[in-house]
Formats: structure tokens, C-alpha cells, sequence
């Protein structure tokens, strides 16, 4: 070795270098680079690298190798490759010229990979030493990045599985959850009842926070975390309510996140039993977007049922069932878009679904037709979601449904129950009289189908008022009526409770 190559302390400087080029690349599990090693030892060796398989195919080379050398190399790299030698030299001629050709196989484990260097002339010894560490050093970071990307698949299939159970339980089948782990049931699905707490924090922190809990079976101990597949900033914890509170617990974990990150913020739902997982999610947008103005920015649901489970059973669930009844016999995708779209934009029931947004817009095309709905009118879609909000009135793959009586319930006389009623007047007893009348600001809303610019030309006042009134009702109702399409629904029945409006006409006889 030259003198130029001992560093200061006696050691080899080529070697240092080596070792901190690894430890470069090693800082980054995700950027493992063996061509940038390649091109390296090419460098320090004044020679042409590459690591080639049994059959001659690269796996990284540097620009300079003389990849028409490798075919006449293709007896010595299927010895080297199997176990019979474990390095050998030869001559070659390229381009450019005759070169020294060295060959060594790397690793214990056939078929193994080879390390060919071709240079002017012959390696030195010290040459041929950095040689071989630099090829034992790739097969440690190779090794590594097979681990890290083996790693990444794993979390990546664990957070698909999650999600499926998360899409079984909105569906309210905690069975078909349990069935969908093959066995390895989540503490979670042994729980009598779970809230949902949903964070909203960066997108590229959703990943992080989800690995950094979770544990060796893929889930969070008594909690489920899901990544939103519609909205990029969301978090899904959902957590067994019977589960003993703990300082590192999920829950408490997600409130000390909120607490050091300003642009965090949390929505809490009540307790619910797991076939009811689509109500608890529901009540955690809404508590998020009452969030953004709280002082710690975590809010719960402000408490309440749906007005689908205050409605007398008997005849709310036959006005459901016959509201559903021209669905029968549409297709199964055709049920699950429908019903998420109530929930959803159409772009995050596509994604979610992975179908396009005209496959989306052609379903809800078909829906609406048969339904008799006109499904870009929010009234309509306030009745959809009322009917499949109803216990007792679930989907059916045919018209096997239990006969109804006819004539069936209409909404119209449901709503005027004294359970809808009561339900209407304490969801809207948040609501203060005053200059300011948020419920005329809200009738004129809904009279204008959610479109804030006619509401303020009916209303005689600047759009921002309107928009300013709807944030400040929705926190007061514990609603998101800007951020999501079901914030509205409550709101369309309870003041078709109080103004005696008529809905569309769902349910019932047909005209004549």
C-alpha cells in the first residue's frame, strides 16, 4: 500500500472511506445504493466494477463496465455462483482493449452473487484486499435492504388488514372482521364496545405515528389504527372502551401528540358497540372539526343518538325497508357506493374503492333512478341516509325482504312522532336567538341545497356571513356541515321537524 493510502493514525484511508460511505448509506434504510458503492470502489481502484448473477445479469455496475465481457464469463460465473470456486481471475478483451478480469463470489449462500472488477492490469494485493471488503460490505447493506424493504412490505400489508377490518366493522359485521384476520383476532374484537378518536395531523406523519405504536402482531394492544383511505390527513384509532387506561396507551399517546404538535387535532366519539363503528366514525369528524376551535384542540361528540334509533321501530324500519326495496336486485357495488357516497365525495368513495369517478357517477346515476331520488338534491340524500341508518332494515342481495304493509309508512308522518319531535328540538337547543338568526341563516341554506351563494342572496347578506354562521352552528350542533356531506343530514330532519317542511317524497304508496 502507498503512503498516500495511511491516514494519519496508520489506518487505511480507502478502508475509512469505505466505512463511512456505508455508514452514509446506512443513515437511510430506504436509500440503499449499491451502484453508488460500485461506482466507488471503480474509482478507488482505477478499474471497472459490477456484481453480476450466475447467469450474467447485473444487479449494479458502474458506467464504465464492458458489459459484452460477461457472456465469455458465463462458465466461471456459474462455478463461482454455485459453490465450486470463490474467486478466479482471467483475461478479456473489450472495446477498448485486452483487461484483467477478477471474479469472487459473495456470500455463503448459493446461488451466490459475483463481484467482477476488469481493469488495464492485474489487481495488487492491497488492491485485491479492498476489493473483497467492499463486497462483503455490499452483501451486509444488500442484506439490509432486502430487510428493510421485507420490513416496509410487512407494515404495509398489516395497515391493508387493518383497514379491512375497519371496512367490516363500518358495515356493522364485527363477524366478518374476525373472520378477515384468519385467526390472529385483535384484542380489539373481543371488546364490547369501542369509541373512535381520529387525529388530524400531516400526512406524511400518519405512517410514523401508526408503526411507532404498533406491536409485533401488527396492531396497537387494544386499539386499531387505520390510515384514512380517503383523507390523506387523518388518523383512525379505534379503541376497546373497556380497555384499563394506561399513560402509554393509544389514547393517551394521541392527546400528548395533539399537545406537541400545534396543527394537530383530535375528535372523540362516544362508546358504541362494534356493529355501530359507522356511528361512533361519524361522530369523530364531527368532533374534529368542533376541534379546531377548542383550547387543547381535542373535542368530544357533544353526546346524542341518531335520529334513526329515536324513531318508532315498527314503522320506521317498514318506511326503510320500502325506500331500499328498488335496490334489490342492483348490484352488490352498486349498494356499497350508494351508501358511502352519503358519507364521502365521490373522488374518496373512487379511491376507496379503487374504481374511477365516472364508474362512481355511473352507479349513483343507476341509484338514483331506481330509488325515484334525485341524489345531487340534499333532501333526498338526507332520506337515503335516515333509511339506512334505521336498524332492522339492512341490504339485501335479492328481494327476499319481509313483505310490507301497504300502505307503507311515509317520512313525512315519522317525522311528526313525539320521538322525532323531542329529537329535533334537542339538536337544535344549542342554537341562541339573536341578530345573528342562525336558523334562518340555516333554513335558507337547505332551501338552496347547501349552496352558500344563493343562501346569501335569499338572505339579502355577503357570502363570508353565511359561511361565518354555518362554522359557528355547526360548532355549536357539534357538526361539520362545510368539511362533509353527513354533517348535513341531522340538520335537513330537524328542521323539517321544526318548519313542517315536506321532504321528498321516499316511502309510502306511489301517486296515483
Amino acid at each position: 500500500m502507498a503512503s498516500g493510502d495511511v491516514d494519519e493514525h496508520g489506518g487505511s484511508r480507502p478502508l475509512h472511506e469505505l466505512l463511512r460511505q456505508v455508514r452514509r448509506q446506512q443513515s437511510d434504510e430506504a436509500a440503499f445504493d449499491l451502484c453508488e458503492l460500485v461506482e466507488w470502489l471503480g474509482a478507488q481502484l482505477g478499474a471497472a466494477v459490477a456484481l453480476v448473477d450466475r447467469a450474467g445479469a447485473v444487479e449494479a455496475a458502474g458506467a464504465a463496465f464492458p458489459r459484452q465481457v460477461l457472456p465469455a464469463l458465463r462458465p466461471l460465473l456459474e462455478r463461482l455462483a454455485d459453490g465450486a470456486l470463490d474467486a478466479a481471475a482471467t483475461d478479456a478483451v473489450t472495446g477498448a482493449g485486452p483487461v484483467q478480469v477478477r471474479l469472487e463470489a459473495l456470500g455463503e449462500r448459493t446461488p451466490r452473487p459475483v463481484l467482477v472488477v476488469a481493469a488495464p492490469d492485474a489487481l495488487s494485493r492491497d488492491a485485491a484486499l479492498l476489493a473483497s471488503h467492499t463486497g462483503g460490505l455490499m452483501m451486509l447493506l444488500r442484506s439490509a435492504g432486502r430487510a428493510a424493504a421485507a420490513s416496509r412490505e410487512y407494515h404495509r400489508k398489516a395497515g391493508q388488514l387493518r383497514l379491512a377490518v375497519f371496512m367490516a366493522l363500518m358495515a356493522g359485521d364485527p363477524v366478518l372482521a374476525r373472520r378477515m384476520t384468519a385467526g390472529a383476532v385483535p384484542d380489539l374484537l373481543d371488546a364490547g364496545s369501542l369509541r373512535v378518536e381520529l387525529l388530524r395531523c400531516g400526512a406524511e406523519d400518519r405512517d410514523r405515528i401508526a408503526r411507532e405504536l404498533q406491536d409485533a402482531s401488527g396492531y396497537h394492544g387494544p386499539a386499531l389504527m387505520v390510515r384514512c383511505p380517503v383523507y390523506d390527513d387523518h388518523l383512525i384509532c379505534l379503541i376497546a372502551e373497556d380497555a384499563p387506561e394506561s399513560p402509554d396507551g393509544p389514547g393517551a399517546a394521541l392527546r400528548r401528540l395533539v399537545s406537541e404538535h400545534g396543527h394537530y387535532r383530535l375528535g372523540v366519539s362516544d362508546p358504541h358497540p362494534l356493529d355501530e363503528t359507522a356511528d361512533a366514525y361519524e361522530q369523530a369528524r364531527h368532533a374534529l372539526a368542533v376541534a379546531r376551535g377548542a383550547p387543547d384542540r381535542v373535542a368530544g361528540s357533544g353526546g346524542g343518538v341518531s335520529l334513526g334509533r329515536v324513531l318508532p321501530a315498527g314503522p320506521a324500519a317498514a318506511w326503510a325497508r320500502e325506500v331500499l326495496r328498488p335496490l334489490d336486485t342492483a348490484p352488490k357495488l352498486t349498494h356499497e357506493i350508494t351508501r358511502l357516497s352519503l358519507t364521502f365525495p365521490r373522488s374518496g368513495v373512487a379511491r376507496l374503492l379503487g374504481v374511477s369517478r365516472n364508474s362512481v357517477a355511473a352507479h349513483l346515476d343507476r341509484a338514483g333512478q331506481a330509488l325515484g331520488l334525485d341524489l345531487a338534491d340534499v333532501r333526498s340524500r338526507a332520506a337515503l341516509a335516515l333509511a339506512l341508518s334505521v336498524p332492522d332494515a339492512p341490504w339485501y342481495e335479492s328481494g327476499a325482504r319481509t313483505p310490507v304493509p301497504r300502505p307503507a309508512p311515509v317520512l313525512e308522518d315519522l317525522l311528526c312522532t313525539p320521538p322525532a319531535v323531542s329529537w329535533a328540538r334537542t339538536f337544535l337547543a344549542p342554537l341562541p336567538d339573536g341578530p345573528r338568526d342562525l336558523r334562518g341563516t340555516l333554513s335558507a341554506w337547505i332551501e338552496a341545497n347547501t349552496d352558500a351563494r344563493r343562501a346569501s342572496h335569499s338572505l339579502g347578506v355577503g357570502r363570508n356571513t353565511v359561511g361565518d354562521r354555518l362554522r359557528t352552528a355547526g360548532r355549536l350542533l357539534h357538526r361539520d356541515l362545510l368539511g362533509t356531506h353527513s354533517g348535513v343530514y341531522d340538520l335537513v330532519h330537524a328542521l323539517t321537524v321544526e318548519n313542517g317542511t315536506a321532504g321528498p317524497p321516499t316511502g309510502g304508496s306511489p301517486p296515483d
